[in-house]
């Protein structure tokens, strides 16, 4: 393959680096495994269970939710969160092929 192809979509890479910024805080870190190892949890699970603030909870959140990589659903008065796992493969994916590339 020539220097002048790519095997990256540029706009995946500018997504999974925006992804990655996102990731990159201990905190989303500590907050994601915590969603990870729970598959679904409500929100006051998450920030009573790990000792957090409400208010740095939610900011951690949003931040992780308008990345992709996490999605919340509302039942009632209750807000679950879960991990978009099509939206951290595709993430690793795209970082995979580009580094592939070298």
């Amino acid at each position: 393959m020539s220097k002048s192809q790519s095997l990256v979509n540029p706009d995946n890479l500018s997504a999974a680096a925006e992804t990655m910024r996102a990731l990159a805080h201990p905190l989303r870190m500590k907050i994601l495994g915590f969603i990870d190892k729970h598959g679904v949890i409500n929100v006051n699970k998450i920030y009573n269970t790990l000792k957090l603030e409400q208010s740095i909870t939610s900011q951690h959140l949003r931040i992780l939710r308008e990345a992709g990589v996490v999605e919340s659903k509302r039942d009632g008065k209750f807000i679950f969160y879960s991990i978009r796992t099509k939206k951290v493969a595709m993430v690793v994916d795209t970082i995979n092929k580009f580094l592939e590339k070298e």
